[in-house]
């Protein structure tokens, strides 16, 4: 049986970093892509002196991280001026690096560029880190061991990840989150910013109709950047998204990390999850719909808002109280474009795109880790009352109450406003929001100021800001 020689490792090191060479300068392939508008907040972690932390960069599949970190790369040589051999890029599920550890590949990186990362600051990218074993042993030993240079990995299974962040990495490591590209991406990667423009009272759309098209064009297609830049056709989109995302998640990773061997229950599941996004479910219904047990069930839930496919909203009563027993929830997907792939592309006036596009909205907040959201019901009379968004700080204090809409028609419909004026009365809210499909206005009721605001533009400003 043959052997991986050194030297095979040494030369897919150097195809992974090809600015060591006479160039200096990345692959065509990273240098033609626009750049995500997180990149800056990257750079700024991975370039910090203090405190002396290394970066694990967390995000869905596709969504850009390589692309993002290969971009950083490119800043640093061009912008910053670092030597080309003080960076490393290792992508560590090349099958060529399986069963060695950081420090053997580091050591590999020495002796092809003569670049002591133990003393010398050099800037070091791990792709896709989860793929070791033990990858939060590795990382710590060697920031405690190469003090003077900094790490940056990146990985998909946020479980894997965090679990070891938080058990072996404390006070060693920073998270960040790459969201699904953002509206307000979207429009710039399209060349479409003239449509929403800015003045002393805020944003406002140049042309709401074909800003509204836009729209749903993000919602069926606009998460992935790949899909976004590309001039696929729909079927070709939904095979990109179907085999090279949901299939490698759902059939892949999830099963070698958590040790699933039957991913029927889970694909069934997570289709289930997928055509219910944005609407209010519980253990019982879905156990009964799936033909999944209860305690597999909320394993499996754990297991796809580990892997960013799905985020969890739990409810509030109408004093913006957790309930005791919380035995209602809603699952959001993180992207709405998962939908896309997994069912058919929905038009204006489709009966799923209210959701669809509240699914989207919530997704434009998905990486804020310092913001909690939940939707509000109660029972009042013999009906139950709700408001979409109510978002809370870490102190659980509510900051801000947000109703989605895609449909003017609320405007008109004072009555229709009252349960959510009772719960901002309530709770002392001075402000509510009500997105809406065109219209833009401002009403003052008593004490409450609501806010209408098309969705589209709702979007782009969370993105902005």
């Amino acid at each position: 049986m043959i052997s991986i020689a050194a030297e095979d490792i040494k030369r897919a090191m150097s195809q992974e970093n090809p600015w060591w060479g006479e160039f200096s300068e990345l692959s065509g392939k990273y240098s033609e892509l626009k750049r995500r508008q997180f990149l800056p907040e990257v750079k700024k972690l991975v370039m910090r002196e203090s405190p002396n932390r290394e970066v694990i960069l967390l995000g869905p599949r596709r969504v850009g991280k390589t692309v993002l970190i290969h971009h950083l790369i490119d800043s640093l040589l061009n912008d910053e001026g670092v030597e080309a051999s003080r960076i490393l890029y290792l992508q560590i599920d090349n099958p060529l690096y399986v069963g060695m550890s950081l420090v053997q590949l580091l050591e590999y990186y020495f002796e092809i560029t003569g670049c002591d990362w133990r003393s010398k600051k050099c800037f070091v990218f791990f792709d896709e880190i989860q793929y070791l074993n033990d990858w939060e042993l590795h990382l710590k030993s060697i920031h405690d061991e190469g003090g003077a240079s900094r790490f940056t990995a990146t990985g998909s299974a946020q479980a894997a990840l965090s679990r070891g962040s938080k058990e072996s990495g404390a006070g060693r490591f920073t998270d960040f989150i790459l969201p699904p590209l953002l509206f307000k991406e979207y429009l710039h990667f399209k060349n479409k910013q003239e449509l929403i423009e800015e003045d002393e009272n805020g944003y406002f759309a140049t042309d709401i109709d074909e800003l509204n098209q836009h729209l749903l064009d993000y919602v069926n297609f606009g998460g992935y950047p790949e899909i976004a830049l590309s001039e696929i056709g729909a079927n070709e989109a939904y095979r990109y998204m179907r085999t090279d995302i949901l299939d490698k998640v759902l059939l892949r990773d999830l099963p070698s990390l958590y040790g699933i061997h039957d991913v029927r229950d889970l694909n069934r599941l997570f289709t289930m999850l997928a055509f219910n996004s944005g609407h209010e479910l519980n253990l019982e219904g879905l156990s009964q719909s799936s033909q999944v047990s209860k305690n597999t069930i909320k394993r499996y839930l754990e297991y796809l808002e580990a892997s960013f496919l799905i985020r969890v909203m739990h409810r509030v009563d109408q004093n913006a109280q957790r309930f005791k027993r919380d035995h209602t929830f809603k699952v959001y997907l993180t992207n709405s474009s998962i939908r896309t792939g997994l069912f058919a592309s929905l038009e204006m006036q489709s009966n799923h795109l209210g959701h669809a596009v509240e699914t989207a909205l919530i997704a434009q907040r998905f990486h804020q880790i310092n913001e909690y959201l939940h939707y509000a019901r109660w029972k009042a009379g013999r009906e139950y009352q709700e408001i979409d968004v109510v978002r809370m700080n870490r102190g659980m204090q509510l900051t801000h109450a947000t109703e989605v809409k895609f449909t003017d028609r609320v405007t008109k419909q004072p009555k229709s406003w009252e349960s959510w004026l009772d719960f901002c009365n309530m709770n002392k809210l001075d402000d509510l929001t009500i997105t809406t499909k065109s219209v833009q206005d401002t009403q003052v009721v008593g004490r409450v100021k609501i806010h209408f605001e098309p969705t589209a533009l709702y979007l782009y400003r969370v993105g902005k800001i």
